[in-house]
């Protein structure tokens, strides 16, 4: 059984429903292209993994201002990890203190496992992200690139 890491937010498009059928506007294929742009995909395929990202602006974050890879070891990119993931997930279920449309999803991510560096660096990378995006604090550090 496939084990599936899943990170959806922020990026909820709503297209008006037609009984029409449209074809396709230069617009829509824009906004098609920013979609798949935004969408961050890592499959460890040896061990079954997977992490998707959809986020408007991560992928040019992490391209541009998230350390190469490379930098962190993946023991330091666990424990952090682990540590962001326990708070995330305490988050997802207190809907009434803590916003329900930044934390939707809980992350399946579990100690001991050995997720590959590539998994790990990019859900650290997108926690940093977040933290400083959305203004948010998951742990007892303060997030930095």
């Amino acid at each position: 059984m496939k084990k599936i890491i899943y990170i959806l937010l922020v990026s909820i498009f709503v297209f008006n429903c037609n009984s029409t059928k449209k074809t396709a506007s230069k617009k829509d294929e824009r906004l098609e292209n920013i979609k798949q742009n935004d969408t961050v995909k890592i499959a460890n395929e040896d061990i079954e993994y997977e992490i998707i990202i959809i986020e408007p602006g991560f992928n040019f974050w992490l391209a541009s201002r998230a350390r190469q890879k490379g930098y962190y070891s993946q023991s330091f990119l666990e424990t952090r990890n682990q540590q962001y993931v326990m708070q995330w997930n305490q988050r997802v279920l207190q809907p009434q203190i803590f916003d329900p449309n930044l934390y939707e999803l809980q992350i399946d991510y579990q100690q001991g496992i050995d997720y590959g560096y590539e998994v790990n660096y990019i859900l650290y990378n997108y926690f940093i992200y977040f933290q400083l995006t959305y203004n948010q604090r998951l742990g007892p550090f303060v997030p930095r690139i």
